[in-house]
């Protein structure tokens, strides 16, 4: 993980740059099906932009996703790979999408990386497309044919009815 990176050479130079590389962990960032691999950290390629409102931030995040099949729960890896551009300003509006520029000319782009990498995380992951899931009555595989497939279908609703209805036939 970097520190704030500082870009008091580039505020006030408009057309002047800077290319960073820098890695960070994102350990806490996920959901029970999606995450950032611990044993692994995101890559940033950045290039910062002076321009008139602030810094131009922008560049790819690399690293890799480690997921959940959102159907048969099967774990498997996945590669990130997102392209960033983001604004960096000395004071941000509250409803805008600006990041906040420290006054001592320090940006830190930790949040950026964040929000990006968090809306990349997808909610129903796949680890293919066509995926049979697990049996919802033995709980099988359908991708390992764990499942025969042949259970009774019944609904438990009428369970009563069919109670009636045996001692019905029975009497």
């Amino acid at each position: 993980m970097i520190a704030a990176i500082d870009v008091r050479e580039l505020l006030g130079q408009p057309g002047s740059s800077r290319e960073i590389r820098a890695r960070w962990t994102l350990d806490d960032l996920g959901t029970e099906l999606a995450r950032v691999a611990s044993d692994d950290a995101v890559e940033a390629e950045l290039l910062l932009e002076s321009v008139v409102e602030g810094i131009l931030v922008s560049g790819r995040l690399r690293g890799t996703l480690q997921l959940r099949c959102a159907r048969c729960l099967k774990d498997f890896t996945a590669p990130l790979e997102v392209g960033v551009s983001e604004m960096f300003v000395a004071d941000p509006d509250p409803e805008g999408d600006e990041y906040p520029l420290d006054p001592g000319g320090l940006l830190d782009p930790e949040q950026m990386v964040r929000d990006t990498v968090g809306v990349e995380l997808p909610f129903s992951p796949l680890h293919r497309r066509d995926c049979l899931g697990l049996c919802p009555v033995c709980g099988g595989d359908r991708n390992l044919g764990e499942c025969p497939g042949d259970h009774p279908q019944v609904d438990a609703r009428w369970s009563v009815l069919d109670q009636v209805l045996d001692q019905l036939q029975n009497n």
